[in-house]
């Protein structure tokens, strides 16, 4: 059967190797334009390079991918944001691309203008079914291997890739959560818009549907942040630890803050350095110098954070408030770091 000029459309992008395995919306001048209408501004402003191949990323360029994923337009300051973010020198985005791991450009987003555009924290934020959350994180990842050139096997050297490495896009569930949001925990204010990018592994469990107090609830997440297989507990990098609402109300109502939780799971979150030295990636002496922190070596008692500096930890709440779990998501490398601003609508 004779395909008509969408459907040669969508395999010209299959043929180029321009989509992520996923049919694309064909970015006609019409949807193009009505994207481009949906901010102020000018199309030819380039918000940087992306590399490793160093291909600006143009209002323009951002626009046409948002369109490929399947974007509304309202979506497009979100994904502007995004792509500012992610490329400040302190986010390294040249190490993301070619890592080995299965590390990815984590989107947080707090402030009214999520919810006004659909962009969901509740129940199933991680996906699917949610329009905002899938395309705006996909359109990050088109620009990452369409403008940054980081295609599977050439230049991203993920040896095992993960479905959030399509798109790792959620709202924070500012109204169910017990505690100021994630933003105004740094610094910004109550009313504004705010994206952060964090560079992270994909999201594991921690299903604890028993525990009632903090005391034995911090058990469980503590011991998935210091996992032997995960990377922080050998070198300190970001790391996030989403708790469902409920989660989060445990906490809050034994009358402990965001900040005293942020507290306490740094506190518990650790390993004692004979569990350590017996596998993992670690690397001795030469290994013990990534740690910020001094550790006896010579002591297999010392205990071992996995995060040794609070502002390495981020703290969020989304999820279903039905929901007895949390996710912990480790972290890449000290050589990359989280990056938050506000954006404009």
């Amino acid at each position: 059967m004779a395909m008509n000029e969408t459907e040669k459309a969508i395999e010209n992008f299959f043929d180029k190797e321009w989509s992520d395995g996923l049919p694309v919306v064909p970015p006609t001048e019409e949807r193009l334009a009505a994207m481009l209408a949906a901010t102020p501004r000018d199309p030819d402003e380039s918000i940087g390079d992306v590399p490793p191949l160093m291909a600006p990323a143009t209002v323009r360029a951002i626009a046409l991918h948002a369109v490929m994923a399947g974007c509304m337009p309202a979506y497009l300051p979100v994904v502007i944001g995004a792509m500012e973010c992610v490329l400040e020198e302190r986010f390294n985005l040249l190490l993301l691309q070619a890592t080995t791991s299965a590390g990815a450009p984590f989107v947080l987003v707090n402030g009214p203008y999520a919810a006004e555009i659909g962009l969901h924290g509740g129940v199933g934020c991680f996906g699917p079914g949610f329009r905002a959350n899938a395309t705006i994180g996909r359109a990050l990842r088109l620009m990452m291997m369409n403008l940054g050139g980081g295609i599977p096997g050439i230049t991203a050297l993920s040896g095992f890739g993960g479905p959030w490495r399509y798109t790792y896009c959620v709202a924070e569930n500012e109204a169910e959560s017990p505690w100021p949001s994630y933003a105004s925990a740094h610094g910004f204010g109550a009313g504004e818009n705010v994206v952060t990018a964090i560079p992270l592994e994909g999201p594991v469990l921690v299903w604890d549907d028993a525990s009632e107090k903090p005391e034995r609830l911090v058990v469980a997440i503590a011991d998935m942040m210091s996992a032997l297989g995960g990377g922080n507990i050998y070198r300190q990098a970001d790391m996030a630890v989403v708790l469902s609402p409920q989660h989060a109300q445990v906490f809050a109502d034994a009358g402990l803050s965001r900040d005293a939780v942020h507290k306490l799971l740094i506190e518990r979150a650790g390993r004692r350095l004979g569990e350590i030295r017996h596998g993992g990636i670690w690397r001795g002496a030469s290994g013990a110098k990534r740690w910020p922190f001094e550790v006896d070596l010579h002591d297999d008692d010392a205990f071992v954070p996995a995060v040794g500096d609070a502002r390495d930890l981020h703290l969020i709440v989304a999820g279903g408030s039905g929901s007895p779990s949390s996710l912990v998501m480790h972290g890449i490398t000290v050589a990359s770091r989280a990056v938050s601003r506000a954006y404009s609508t």
